[in-house]
């Protein structure tokens, strides 16, 4: 019988990251180092796995990243000491005791009452922003099936994780079709009139019918929360959604409690990137299902006939010729 990974959806996304066209090995060890040091203890199996995926992504990573992923860990106590030595971090229980320094005055011998002029030392540059990349469809896809697969905890993370991420975002809905789409959101939900409510929300977010069908009957809700959160929806709305739209998550008072402190806390980035991936999903389907013809595939793919030889006519019989002579 084989252990269960401790970190679900990660061999997916390490698979995900070797891809070309986008590089999330940012966004994975992010998420990685969230999911860690939400647990102030930690099996061996569970250390052994998060040294042995962290090592790999410490390497590969941007300076940014890696320098917000050290401040995290800096104040964990249980950072394994792999991973403190790689990030040049050093236990509190390590670090010597600095010595006490004699006052500027004693050194110098001068009166503290004088003034003194203290000079500081210049400010180290802000680092360059990251650059921001487009998902390619196949990438988009796997995004997609990614999130869609992980639980209501681990899709939280994702979505948390997104929002540092230099995935590029989907362009904003114009504020104007967003307030209308938003209205007319609400009534179809308070409706129940699902089919509708659909409709308008692929139609404000510019995706396909399937996917749009796809992310109202999710029956996890997370989905719904990033596509209305794209549009701007304020959370009382939001609420007013979860309780008519869909009868089974309505019913829930811990669903209705979850995916409201869900919506309050996803950024507009994160729900933005989302909406990306599910255009570049419905892109990388669509060419799957219609995939262009060359000009010799019917020639390829037609039998061939063996060439018809043709037969001498009887003896006895008469050969007819033509005169073409005028």
């Amino acid at each position: 019988m084989t252990t269960p990974p401790t970190f679900p959806g990660f061999d997916g996304l390490m698979t995900l990251s070797r891809r070309e066209g986008v590089d999330i090995r940012p966004t994975l060890l992010r998420v990685l180092t969230d999911l860690y040091v939400q647990t102030s203890g930690h099996t061996r199996d569970e250390e052994r796995q998060f040294v042995e995926l962290a090592s790999r992504l410490i390497d590969e990573v941007d300076d940014a990243t890696r320098a917000a992923v050290r401040a995290r860990l800096a104040i964990y106590p249980g950072t394994p000491r792999e991973i403190a030595w790689k990030l040049r971090l050093k236990h509190l229980s390590d670090e010597p005791q600095p010595a006490r320094r004699p006052p500027i005055e004693e050194t110098f011998g001068l009166d503290p009452a004088s003034d003194l002029e203290i000079v500081s030392e210049p400010e180290a540059p802000a680092p360059s922003p990251a650059p921001v990349m487009s998902m390619q469809p196949d990438d988009a896809a796997k995004l997609i099936e990614m999130f869609l697969a992980a639980d209501s905890s681990y899709r939280a993370q994702i979505l948390h994780g997104l929002t540092d991420t230099p995935l590029k975002p989907s362009t904003p809905v114009d504020p104007r079709r967003a307030a209308r789409a938003l209205l007319a959101l609400e009534q179809a939900a308070m409706a129940g009139d699902s089919p509708r409510f659909t409709a308008e929300l692929a139609d404000a977010l510019i995706l396909t019918s399937r996917v749009a069908t796809q992310i109202t009957s999710e029956p996890g809700g997370e989905p719904l929360a990033c596509a209305l959160k794209a549009l701007g929806m304020p959370a009382e709305s939001y609420q007013r959604v979860l309780l008519f739209l869909n009868p089974s998550l309505g019913a829930s008072v811990m669903d209705v409690y979850r995916l409201a402190r869900l919506y309050d806390i996803i950024e507009l980035r994160a729900a933005l990137i989302m909406l990306a991936a599910w255009r570049g999903a419905a892109l990388a389907a669509t060419r799957a299902k219609y995939r262009p013809a060359l000009y010799d595939d019917e020639r390829q793919r037609a039998r061939s006939v063996p060439a018809q030889s043709r037969t001498a006519p009887p003896s006895g019989m008469p050969i007819i010729t033509r005169n073409t002579s005028r």
